[in-house]
């Protein structure tokens, strides 16, 4: 038995920095930082935040910086 994946049209995830109200994103929130980067210290894609294009771009930038300034982890080298 085949699964249809096209009879269900794909549910958009709410964009979290529109919930939180954020218009501008900066690297000194680690807080809000905090949930667009994985366990591993990666930065999570758009498909998992559902942010818009300048949205992820805004994030990706503010995490680069967040880790320049040693506010965030960098991801870990490491596996095993």
């Amino acid at each position: 038995m085949t699964r249809n994946h096209r009879a269900r049209p794909a549910k958009r995830r709410p964009n979290a920095l529109a919930v939180a109200g954020v218009s501008e994103v900066d690297w000194k929130d680690t807080d809000l930082l905090r949930r667009f980067i994985s366990d591993r210290g990666k930065i999570r894609s758009r498909w998992v935040t559902g942010l818009t294009p300048r949205q992820q771009r805004q994030v990706a930038t503010a995490i680069r910086n967040a880790r320049e300034m040693a506010l965030l982890p960098y991801p870990n080298a490491r596996r095993g």
